[in-house]
């Protein structure tokens, strides 16, 4: 398996991380175990996380399953904080208070002294961004984080953060976990070139588009018990262009042998700035189905062919800008 550079940084990582939001939902501690114990023997050692994923079971899982027989140290593994943790004033946010208990919270969940990569789950523009960077930088040189990271931020403010750091001399920000995939490319209009310029490795979430490109839906409408839709994703992710942009890539997958969800996969590895897609996995078989296909290429044929069905930039789902452009709104008119 090939492993990529995080970012401008020196640790390497493996082209697929394990993400584990349902974790303690629709997946208990022995399938993630069996998850873990395969993903290992085929060299998947980036494991994502967040301190609000399940509230915390998310951690605790997985902490216990890469307890066994050592295989934490085998491992990266990546959580995140500033998502809200309680009722509290100060129980949610990048704060310096909150940042230091969430820190300490979610290493006892996982069972661990430090974490790999640490994120800012989301923009706070509450709280200064010399205190959020000093903090960070902080927890870095107390050995409880060894990398920095962000999600969901704008490309503006990871500039404006990657310039502070340097004047300031603290640990920078060296990867970004923003939503990409065929059905949503609009991080391609500035966020990717931002990442290129300022060395931060992109770990994207939703590759998969919350399911609408493993090929299982018929339309909208399609709410099959089981499925992501069964409750419905939403009209801003599940609409008829999605639908329609899932059928139309469908043949180029299975003119080369994969399926649906591999294609979108190995799509996403190609592109720019990408270090590697962040892939929620709830059962061992849709694990086993993406590594079967994690060393696929594209060739520059279909990436032409995928452009003209997905064009550079495009949008047909929402996966990031309409709740981002809310939350500044609720920022700025508390």
């Amino acid at each position: 398996m090939e492993y990529r550079h995080l970012g401008r940084s020196g640790l390497k990582v493996p082209p697929l991380c394990i993400g584990t939001m349902t974790w303690g939902i629709s997946t208990d501690q022995a399938e993630a175990d069996r998850i873990v114990d395969a993903a290992l023997d085929q060299g998947a050692t980036f494991f994502d996380t967040a301190d609000v994923y399940t509230n915390g079971v998310s951690e605790e899982i997985l902490g216990r399953a890469l307890a066994r027989d050592g295989k934490r140290d085998r491992c990266v593994v990546a959580t995140k904080f500033a998502g809200a943790m309680g009722k509290g004033p100060n129980d949610g946010g990048a704060s310096r208070y909150h940042m230091m208990a969430a820190c300490e919270a979610s290493l006892r969940r996982l069972g661990t002294d430090h974490a790999d990569l640490y994120y800012v789950h989301v923009m706070d523009l509450s709280t200064p961004l010399d205190e959020i960077l000093q903090g960070l930088d902080d927890l870095v040189r107390q050995g409880k984080v060894r990398y920095l990271g962000t999600s969901k931020w704008v490309p503006s403010l990871v500039t404006e953060a990657v310039m502070l750091s340097a004047r300031c001399g603290w640990n920078r920000f060296v990867a970004e976990q923003p939503p990409y995939n065929l059905l949503d490319r609009g991080i391609e209009r500035e966020l990717v070139w931002t990442a290129l310029r300022h060395g931060i490795g992109l770990c994207t979430f939703a590759p998969l588009g919350t399911s609408i490109l493993s090929g299982q839906y018929e339309s909208p409408d399609d709410r099959r018990p089981g499925s992501r839709n069964e409750r419905g994703l939403g009209p801003s992710r599940m609409n008829e262009a999605a639908v329609a942009r899932a059928k139309a890539l469908t043949p180029l997958a299975e003119a080369r042998g994969l399926t649906l969800a591999q294609f979108a996969l190995a799509w996403v590895r190609q592109q720019p700035a990408i270090t590697a897609p962040v892939l929620g996995v709830r059962k061992l078989d849709h694990l086993l189905s993406a590594l079967a296909a994690v060393d696929a290429r594209l060739t520059a044929e279909e990436l032409d062919r995928v452009d003209e069905i997905a064009p550079p930039g495009s949008a047909v789902s929402d996966y990031w800008d309409g709740n981002t452009f809310r939350r500044l709104r609720r920022e700025i008119t508390k």
